[in-house]
Order: C-alpha cells, then sequence, then structure tokens
C-alpha cells in the first residue's frame, strides 16, 4: 500500500471506480477485492461506503442511469421520450455490462424511478390518458434502459470449414428464411444494432401517437 497522504475515499470514487473497472475487465471480474487494488485500499474501506457487493451493484446502475440526459423543456412527448430512450442506450454502449446487471436488480432505486417518471410524465404532458400511459410504458419496456431483450442467443458455426458446410446445408433445408435474412441483412455480416433499436422505438411510437390521436377524436 502507499503511505503518502491522499485524499480521503469517498462514496462517489468507489462507485466511479467500479464502473471503470467493470468497463475493464467486465462485471464478472469486479469483485471487492480487485476494487480495493484498483483504489489502493485493504477490501474492509470499501466497506465504510457500501455495506455489500449487492449495494455496490445498485450504485452501478443508478451511475450509468445517472448519464441519461433529460428531455428538453420545449421538446414535444415523442421527441423528449425519443431522446431520453436514445440518451439511454448511449449510456448502455458506453458500459456493456450494463444491461445484463440491470436485469438482475430486484428493485427500483430512486434514481431508476426518476428516468421511469420522466418518461411517464413525457407521456402525461403529452395528453396520453393513465390508462395510455401505463400500457405504453409496458410497450416499450427494457428499450427505456437502452436495451432490448433478444429471444435466444444466436447459434455460432462450426469453426471447421467442412462441419461448417454441412451445418449450413442442414439450416437451409429446415430454416430457410433465418438462412435468408443471416446472409442477405447487412451483405452476411449481421443486422445494425442500433439501427434495428431505433427502427422499433419508432415503430412503438408510431402506434402509441396513432392510439392517442384516435383517442383524442373519440374524446372530441
Amino acid at each position: 500500500m502507499s503511505s503518502s497522504k491522499r485524499p480521503r475515499l469517498q462514496r462517489h470514487d468507489v462507485v466511479e471506480a467500479a464502473v471503470a473497472l467493470a468497463d475493464e475487465v467486465g462485471i464478472d471480474a469486479l469483485s471487492m477485492r480487485t476494487l480495493a487494488q484498483r483504489l489502493d485500499v485493504v477490501p474492509m474501506a470499501l466497506y465504510k461506503h457500501v455495506a455489500n457487493k449487492d449495494e455496490l451493484l445498485d450504485a452501478m446502475v443508478d451511475h450509468v442511469v445517472g448519464e441519461i440526459e433529460p428531455a428538453g423543456p420545449d421538446e414535444n412527448w415523442r421527441h423528449g421520450i425519443r431522446s431520453r430512450i436514445l440518451s439511454s442506450r448511449a449510456a448502455l454502449l458506453r458500459h456493456p455490462w450494463a444491461p445484463g446487471l440491470i436485469e438482475t436488480r430486484t428493485q427500483a432505486s430512486p434514481v431508476v424511478l426518476d428516468h421511469m417518471e420522466a418518461i411517464a410524465a413525457s407521456f402525461r404532458a403529452g395528453g396520453f390518458s393513465v390508462d395510455l400511459t401505463h400500457r405504453a410504458m409496458h410497450a416499450i419496456g427494457s428499450r427505456m434502459w437502452g436495451f432490448t431483450q433478444e429471444v435466444f442467443p444466436t447459434q455460432q458455426p462450426a469453426q471447421d470449414e467442412t462441419a461448417r458446410d454441412q451445418q449450413f446445408g442442414e439450416w437451409m433445408k429446415r430454416y430457410p428464411r433465418i438462412v435468408e435474412m443471416a446472409t442477405e441483412i447487412g451483405g452476411g455480416g449481421g443486422c445494425d444494432a442500433h439501427e434495428e433499436f431505433e427502427f422499433a422505438l419508432d415503430l412503438i411510437l408510431d402506434g402509441l401517437e396513432r392510439i392517442h390521436r384516435e383517442s383524442a377524436r373519440a374524446d372530441g
């Protein structure tokens, strides 16, 4: 340990160091011991600021959510929600471990609730009813945090060329439409995840806007 005088460790120092470490080595490699080594302190020093690793992980989620930019005061509901959600995605792209961590949290912190409240408030300010706002929040789902949940992980082709050709032939016979998409979209290199995220978000917002207009006409 260094014997030189250094500033007193604060909670935000611990959380920022944990986020930076997870960015470098991944969330699975993050431990109280490795974090203590990064901060050049004994592990017990961390427990003055976080009660346990779960509390640290909650604080890391809050840190990432805190990076989300609020909507501008003059933006209409659609632009405001869209810009906030795309800011959420930008934050998660900076911290690739965050989606998996968010999915493991069992309760919402005030920071998380503030983000959800801001989105719900934008819908309500745009004239959405309480019921439609509730449905909209469910429709957006994990996109409000900047990610979407894949149905199943993509099966990787075999490494051996002969086995890969055989595998591909079997897939062509059994799953021709899946193979068609896999080979044609993006020149066979896969789809643009961010483009697909925006497409789905706009599709949802388009549908909500249509339902909102129809409800307004019916009420009028």
